[in-house]
């Protein structure tokens, strides 16, 4: 089973998303996902839908309050204050890392949509592989500036570890939790903490009302290049099936708002979705120059990957004739993050630059600016861990 992907369909897909505005929870995501279902049907993919669910246009609302839970915190002081900035911190992690917290269910929910569809394996069914890629794009910011997301870039590359884009909040918060429970102390030790704390948490609420006031960017690496390798791998599946593994497609909406989309598909498939035969593998950003599967991930904490499910990415690599995908720790969030979270086994491919990711969360992630070859090297490798796991079920 050879596969190689057609490179004049993956670039018209990616430029046919980035002529639609698409913002979590809006209108351009659920246009988005039509046109997807759309395709979907078209590659002979079977059952393709569109599946709305709640979720949020939006994280900045969310993260802003926690960092001003940390500024009353400062204000409040003692063992009360000490409290009200810890719950702040496991609530930011929780939010960050798609535990789905109760107030998404009850605030500035709005109407998502994934597109999805099914494969049928060629012979007797005995695995299932859930294939993700995510249809909305993020708003921009001052945080995303390039200077920002270039940062220690060389370091990166030598550690092969970004830092969580969202540790300076969370150890904001702790600050706050420090110099709280230090109580009416005086000392110039505790005076700076509080400076510092209030300076981060305050900057903190700053940068998240930007990016909440901020358009939408093209969003063509991240991610409408996974969306296309998606496709163009239901493609050759519809025509040349597997032969006992069955595949999900799920091209799913509010991912960079907290991966509402993963959380929703996941949680409808509780049950049909075993973990000793299934496996969920994402594409996400891969049009950045060198392909890599996360050995871990997380915007706050730290949540590894198994080593199982890692090394069936290296053996498709080797099916694929291709090099195996670097491993990294990467300082956001992916929708296998809630796979992973499920007891589910999961996947997260994506690719790096010069150690960052170009343009990210920028107005430039332009069609122009994508590394098709990379593209196509992702998407070989995804096939070719589709196919390991076919001889492996």
């Amino acid at each position: 089973m050879s596969y190689e992907p057609d490179r004049a369909g993956l670039r018209s897909d990616v430029e046919a998303l980035c002529s639609i505005t698409r913002d979590s929870a809006g209108p351009g995501e659920r246009e988005a996902a039509a046109w997807a279902r759309e395709r979907l049907d078209a590659l002979g993919a079977r059952e393709p839908a569109v599946e709305p669910f709640r979720g949020r246009a939006t994280y900045s609302w969310s993260f802003a309050a926690h960092s001003l839970a940390g500024l009353a915190a400062l204000r409040v002081g003692g063992l009360r204050g000490a409290a009200l900035a810890l719950g702040a911190l496991a609530s930011l992690e929780r939010d960050a890392s798609g535990a789905w917290p109760w107030r998404r269910r009850r605030f500035g929910a709005a109407t998502g949509a994934n597109a999805v569809a099914r494969i049928p394996a060629r012979g007797e069914r005995r695995a299932t592989a859930v294939l993700v890629a995510h249809l909305d794009a993020a708003k921009t910011g001052l945080a995303w500036h390039p200077r920002v997301t270039q940062h220690g870039a060389g370091r990166h590359l030598r550690t092969r570890r970004v830092e969580p884009v969202m540790g300076l909040q969370a150890a904001a918060l702790a600050a706050a939790a420090v110099h709280a429970a230090l109580g009416a102390r005086s000392s110039p030790g505790r005076r700076a903490l509080g400076v510092v704390a209030g300076v981060l948490n305050s900057a903190a609420v700053a940068l998240n009302l930007d990016i909440a006031r901020s358009p939408v960017v093209p969003g063509a690496n991240d991610n409408a290049t996974g969306v296309a390798a998606v496709l163009d791998i239901a493609r050759a599946l519809a025509a040349d099936p597997l032969d006992h593994v069955e595949v999900l497609v799920a091209l799913v909406g509010c991912e960079e708002t907290g991966m509402g989309g993963m959380h929703a598909f996941v949680a409808s498939r509780r049950n049909a979705l075993p973990a000793r035969s299934t496996l969920v593998m994402s594409l996400d950003t891969v049009g950045s120059g060198t392909p890599l599967v996360a050995a871990a991930e997380g915007a706050v904490r730290t949540h590894r990957y198994r080593e199982a499910d890692l090394s069936l990415a290296d053996e498709g690599a080797a099916l694929a004739g291709e090099p195996a995908a670097q491993r990294w720790r990467i300082g956001g969030w992916t929708d296998p993050l809630i796979a992973l979270r499920a007891g589910l086994p999961a996947i997260s491919m994506l690719s790096i630059g010069p150690g960052y990711y170009p343009h990210y969360h920028h107005p430039t992630d332009l069609p122009e600016h994508v590394d098709w070859d990379c593209v196509a090297a992702c998407a070989r490798i995804a096939h070719g861990t589709l196919r390991a796991l076919d001889r492996r079920a």
